[in-house]
């Protein structure tokens, strides 16, 4: 299978690697995990007093559609409201990096970080309702706000 040219740049050069103080009051985190095939991705944003996204993080393990999806995820918030943020679907994610069917999934976990980094910011917050459950599952594997 061949990578696109996209891919390979995200994953030979990604962008905004690292973390943020997770308990800090303007960060978000979304931990998602994919039990199918092991990829483990953590996105964090940080949030503006304006309400806009300032900044993103991301660590991932997993494979290079995976680590491409999380850099290019943490591209596209940055800039964005919150409400903003939640638009992207995986759906343009795949799009954007030609990503072929076989590797969807990444996509799916970048869409879902970004969801659970925003309910995580929302929660601390109190703008959204917390959650019953800390842990979830779907499609692409379990959900966990942190």
């Amino acid at each position: 299978m061949a990578y696109s040219d996209k891919v390979l740049d995200h994953y030979e050069n990604p962008r905004n690697v690292g973390s943020f103080a997770k308990d800090a009051d303007d960060v978000g985190t979304g931990m998602v995990g994919a039990p199918a095939c092991g990829d483990v991705m953590k996105l964090q944003i940080k949030v503006g007093a304006d309400g806009t996204i300032e900044d993103a993080k991301f660590k991932t393990y997993g494979c290079g559609s995976a680590i491409a999806s999380s850099s290019l995820v943490t591209e596209w918030v940055k800039g964005k409201t919150l409400d903003q943020a939640l638009t992207i679907k995986n759906t343009h994610i795949a799009e954007e990096l030609a990503l072929p069917p076989v590797k969807i999934h990444c996509s799916i976990l970048a869409e879902d970080a970004i969801k659970a980094a925003v309910a995580d910011y929302k929660q601390k917050h109190g703008s959204g309702a917390a959650p019953a459950v800390e842990t979830q599952t779907t499609p692409a594997g379990t959900v966990a706000t942190a």
